[in-house]
């Protein structure tokens, strides 16, 4: 256990490294000017990504130390807010729902989204139908998009929504995750890996992205409308301030 647990720290840290440097070196600023441009205009920072990408829109949006003009889209909200059955959950776990082509609208279409919003959507591999859908359909609605996925990945598999593009081909702003091809780092036997590291490379650029647009609200003046945590005194009466200047327009569903 000692080896993988060595070889898989070497793994993580030498992506961090990379993305640090990147950072360091300017690739992180034109993301976080537009997402300040748009927390300045009134707009609201919506994250979405779906399997484990998740969590990295879960990392942007509604956590301690976050931007309070965040909010999640996720595929249940197509059952929790749309028309879908409860049924629909189960394709949820199978993995179906993420690709089919035509859901995007119907998620576009129950989110809380208004015309000042900006979009930070999420996928490893960049090329299921809800991500490519919601993608193209915020473009198509004068949103600007910003994506964090693999550049190795997203260009070694095919394309499969109808339109043959991939995430990284819409986007304003592409952000690469560092994950290598199918994600796992350690080859254990026969062409199978472990140690898949997407979720923390996107944790990290989510947390990256965070601090980048507070600063750049900081240097235009602006106070940056950031979370306490509930968990400690006068948290709750702080968040519960700014939020309610965004009513009716965050979304952050288990």
């Amino acid at each position: 256990m000692s080896d993988y647990t060595t070889a898989f720290s070497l793994e993580v840290s030498s992506r961090l490294d990379a993305l640090t440097q990147w950072a360091q070196d300017g690739g992180l600023d034109e993301a976080a000017a537009a997402l300040a441009d748009a927390v300045a205009a009134g707009g609201v920072i919506q994250a979405f990504g779906t399997g484990h990408s998740e969590a990295f829109a879960m990392e942007i949006a509604g956590r301690a130390g976050g931007l309070i003009p965040t909010s999640k889209i996720a595929l249940r909200d197509l059952v929790l807010h749309g028309s879908r059955g409860v049924d629909a959950l189960d394709s949820l776990e199978g993995s179906v729902l993420e690709r089919e082509n035509g859901v995007a609208q119907e998620l576009y279409e129950v989110s809380l989204v208004d015309p000042r919003d900006i979009f930070v959507i999420a996928s490893n591999s960049g090329v299921n139908g809800a991500i490519v859908g919601l993608a193209l359909l915020a473009k198509e609605r004068g949103h600007k998009v910003i994506a964090v996925t693999s550049l190795e990945h997203t260009a070694a598999v095919e394309a499969k929504h109808p339109s043959g593009m991939r995430l990284s081909e819409i986007a304003d702003i592409v952000m690469d995750n560092k994950a290598p091809y199918g994600d796992t780092t350690l080859e254990v036997s026969d062409g199978m890996g472990v140690g898949a590291v997407s979720s923390i490379t996107g944790a990290y650029i989510a947390q990256l992205l965070t601090m980048g647009t507070v600063q750049c609200l900081i240097r235009a003046g602006k106070k940056p409308p950031v979370y306490i945590s509930s968990n400690i005194p006068g948290g709750d009466e702080h968040n519960n301030v700014l939020v309610g200047r965004y009513v009716g327009r965050l979304r952050r569903e288990a």
